[in-house]
């Protein structure tokens, strides 16, 4: 990874991180390879173990050999959330906020922190800065962090602690590549003394630093991935359409990213987006801004279309024949390449509706055939790409691993939903959903 942006290490501080999932664990690995003296706390003792062991809980590139170098030198996990408190100066907290079914955000664990950060902070006479970096709806900072940490604690924001807002903005894949090359750093606040803290924390970083209100640094979040997520559902509504016109959609797509304007960035159509953010976080602004009085006609169509966009691949699957006792190969269970993560994956959504036609699943993925294994252990899980292939007479590429351009498919159908091949080097028998 490229730590070049860095021209020095910044002032050390103790830190500590609550939460230590995909955002917590990169984000403190990342400030303690920067010299600061991490702590990284979570419920989860499995997790905690794995971590003090040097052992990633969760997959992406590099972060195994990254712990190995600052593990225990300087990055240690617990779960002692109030000896971590007392022991670091600035708290970043980390913690899950999913959707509820309604779209809402389940804010359970983010109240449970605050009310324990501020119980440990009563036995604590020194400053303490709190970084929100859980992505959080407009006002959850001040009206839910800040006044549950001053209610357990007996002391005032501003005067006995700080509070920053601080949204993420790591890809799964390349998170820590984006820790230390971001293109922006958003930092929302209405404490001057907690702002030129964070400063401090961040001063290195060669790019552009904003500062804003709490409100605005969340909506900063969510605007973000609502925008791209925008985009996605945009091709692949457009590649719907060229589909039915017998149009590459992978030139239009190439045409129209020559603009500096659009970009080529999250214009390659597919099956649709997944993961930890864009769903949920385009649902929670959906349902933020209908609780405001506002209905959101664009950001409703981008849910539409992409929980519409896995069934384009099942048509075309249907058209080749009955798929009742069909031996199909399914390739790729994540939402994307370079990471273990299924969360909001089409290709489970996918799964579900074949086992639904009872057809015969010979399912590979590099990463995360452990995990899915819990969910479908009935299921045949192949060693290898080559042998669910050899083992199908229909191959669905639903995961854009690199690995899956070398199999010989043969002159197997191959239906691709992750747009994984060039024009010259496609199978002998080939189909994409929507190009």
């Amino acid at each position: 990874m490229r730590i070049s942006k860095l021209i020095k290490k910044p002032k050390k501080f103790k830190i500590s991180i609550i939460g230590a999932g995909y955002v917590g664990l990169i984000t403190g690995a990342g400030l303690a390879s920067l010299g600061h003296n991490v702590i990284c706390v979570d419920i989860d003792q499995e997790k905690v173990n794995k971590i003090n062991n040097k052992e990633p809980p969760i997959y992406e590139k590099g972060l195994k050999e990254l712990l190995n170098q600052l593990i225990p030198k300087n990055l240690e996990a617990t779960t002692d959330l109030n000896k971590a408190i007392l022991n670091s100066q600035i708290t970043f907290i980390c913690v899950g906020t999913p959707s509820r079914k309604k779209g809402d955000t389940y804010f359970k664990q983010l109240d449970t922190v605050s009310r324990e950060i501020g119980t440990a902070l009563k036995n604590k006479n020194k400053p303490h800065l709190i970084v929100v970096k859980s992505t959080v709806v407009p006002e959850t900072t001040e009206k839910m962090v800040i006044p549950l940490i001053e209610e357990n604690s007996g002391k005032k924001y501003g005067i006995h602690f700080g509070a920053v807002m601080s949204p993420e903005f790591l890809r799964e894949g390349s998170a820590l590549e984006d820790f230390f090359n971001p293109d922006r750093i958003v930092i929302g606040s209405s404490d001057p003394r907690s702002l030129k803290t964070i400063k401090q924390l961040y001063k290195n970083f060669k790019c552009p630093v904003l500062e804003t209100s709490f409100k605005e640094a969340e909506m900063i979040k969510y605007a973000s991935n609502s925008f791209l997520a925008t985009k996605l559902s945009f091709i692949n509504e457009v590649g719907n359409i060229c589909k039915r016109l017998n149009i590459n959609t992978n030139v239009i797509s190439k045409g129209i990213g020559l603009d500096y304007r659009i970009s080529p960035h999250f214009l390659r159509s597919g099956i649709g987006f997944g993961g930890s953010c864009f769903p949920k976080d385009v649902s929670a602004l959906v349902f933020k801004a209908t609780e405001v009085g506002y209905s959101t006609r664009l950001l409703r169509a981008v849910l539409d279309v992409n929980n519409d966009q896995p069934l384009r691949l099942l048509e075309i699957l249907e058209n080749t024949g009955p798929l009742k006792e069909r031996k199909i190969a399914i390739l790729g269970l994540t939402f994307k390449a370079g990471t273990d993560d299924i969360r909001e994956s089409p290709a489970l959504s996918i799964i579900k509706e074949l086992l639904l036609e009872q057809s015969k699943l010979h399912i590979y993925d590099p990463m995360a055939m452990p995990l899915v294994k819990s969910i479908f252990p009935h299921l045949t899980y192949e060693k290898t790409a080559q042998d669910a292939v050899d083992n199908a007479d229909i191959v669905l590429i639903l995961t854009e691993w690199p690995e899956f351009k070398r199999i010989n498919y043969g002159d197997k159908l191959v239906i691709d939903g992750k747009n994984l091949f060039d024009n010259d080097n496609k199978p002998k028998n080939y189909e994409g959903i929507c190009w």
